[in-house]
């Protein structure tokens, strides 16, 4: 990428045509179940299977992305999600809609790891992936909203991620080209910043991403066989779920950094627990949309922070695109194992176990975010000489630009030095007058410095 950060808004276009499909899954698996005769566990292997193979572009574009440019991995993806799910729209039997989900899968994670690598180079990383996760929640709320109505089976799904990666695709005009023979020449190197814990994020990524998702995948089964209820009310409670979503997101980017993360990504785990093992024991509307809606509500917040932690370890996005492909993984055991232990245990006893795990992850992901996140840096937190009032003064009297941290922005740590105390003595000089006499004596007094 670029050094210097380009414009946010081509990168939330295709963070949306890159996050889609796994939005879209419970309808997309729900469907695949009802209208090709695939059993809930065979559908959600199919779920798998395009995940996984999202989560497989994700590993082999990591670090990559720089070297490409923005703009050809991202132009390559959208044509492969287009090409993918187009296919899996028009097929009629099971092993074609498989061969185009992998293939549109892999078109998916080609533009999410684009758009990741993007998000960690801006200046206020959080605040682009609120953007993108609000976008994409507001595009699976409308599509939540109409697809139940128009029918279709399976089509109907694959058909609208694909016209939303095409819809995306003027927006790569903005990102950035591939990179000159200069630059080719002399690759950024280094090694991963934060090894320890980019790896405890990514493993702790990819738990909670699993046990999200194990949920997410069978939701509409919930809905529709423990709860009683038809297709197009489960589709108006996830609608108004993802819509609860939208302003969880839009309250996180207003909040930013100034609870820090660790507070939002500990308590959001616990409630995103709860609200994990309401859902599943749901049996009637009531219970059902107040776990849905308070889920949704929650997870995106928590999902925001998560990845602009990611993205805070390495500015090149490794880290980003590596604990994104790892959360994809993740993701892509969800739909499998939700419904292998919906069926072999049944939901309210998966909601415990999915719970149980979210709960146990939440302390080692808490503890990345203590531990590399620092202090928010918030009115009056300026510990200097002159506290914030100081701050604000250097600010607005022509001090240098840059010298003073937003507020907001993470404290940088501050390490005192000792310095001794040296007397400078200066012996009188005497210089010779005009008349080649004896001058006067120009005599200075010793000083001694502070």
């Amino acid at each position: 990428m670029s050094s210097r950060p380009g414009a946010a808004w081509p990168l939330v276009a295709v963070f949306t045509a890159g996050y889609l499909a796994s939005y879209l899954l419970p309808t997309v698996v729900g469907r695949l179940s009802a209208h090709l005769g695939l059993s809930p566990a065979q559908a959600g292997l199919v779920g798998s299977a395009l995940l996984l193979s999202s989560a497989g572009a994700g590993f082999a574009l990591a670090g990559r992305v720089e070297r490409f440019g923005a703009r050809t991995p991202a132009r390559a993806g959208l044509v492969l999600a287009a090409v993918g799910y187009g296919c899996a729209a028009l097929a009629g039997s099971v092993p074609p809609v498989v061969l185009g989900v992998m293939v549109g899968g892999f078109g998916s994670g080609t533009a999410t790891a684009v758009a990741a690598s993007g998000i960690a180079a801006q200046r206020d990383p959080h605040r682009t992936s609120s953007l993108g996760l609000l976008t994409v929640s507001a595009t699976a709320g409308v599509l939540y909203l109409t697809i139940p109505h128009l029918g279709g089976g399976h089509r109907l799904p694959f058909a609208a991620i694909a016209l939303v990666a095409l819809l995306v695709w003027p927006a790569t005009a903005r990102l950035d080209g591939a990179r000159t023979a200069e630059e080719t020449s002399s690759p950024v190197t280094g090694r991963l910043p934060h090894r320890r814990s980019g790896l405890v994020l990514a493993g702790g990524m990819l738990v909670w991403s699993m046990a999200q998702n194990a949920l997410w995948g069978v939701s509409s089964r919930i809905g529709l066989d423990q709860a009683g209820l038809s297709e197009v009310t489960v589709g108006a409670v996830f609608a108004a779920a993802l819509g609860a979503g939208l302003l969880g997101v839009t309250g996180a980017g207003l909040l930013g950094a100034r609870l820090g993360r660790a507070v939002p990504i500990g308590l959001g785990t616990v409630v995103i627990a709860a609200s994990i093992v309401l859902s599943s024991s749901a049996r009637d509307l009531g219970s059902f949309a107040t776990g849905e809606i308070m889920w949704n509500t929650v997870y995106p917040v928590v999902l925001s922070y998560l990845i602009g932690l990611a993205a805070s370890l390495d500015i090149r996005g490794r880290w980003a695109v590596l604990a994104g492909s790892t959360s994809s993984v993740g993701v892509a055991c969800g739909p499998l194992l939700g419904s292998v232990l919906s069926e072999e245990a049944g939901y309210p006893a998966m909601g415990l176990i999915l719970g149980a795990a979210t709960l146990l992850v939440a302390a080692p992901v808490t503890a990345v975010a203590l531990h590399t996140g620092g202090r928010p840096l918030v009115p009056g937190s300026v510990r200097r000489r002159g506290g914030a009032p100081a701050a604000l003064l250097a600010a607005t009297t022509g001090g240098l630009s840059g010298a003073v941290p937003k507020l907001g922005s993470p404290e940088q740590a501050v390490t005192e030095l000792r310095v001794r105390r040296r007397r400078l003595v200066r012996s009188a000089i005497r210089t010779a007058g005009p008349d080649g006499g004896s001058g006067q004596s120009n005599a200075y007094a010793s000083t001694s410095a502070r």
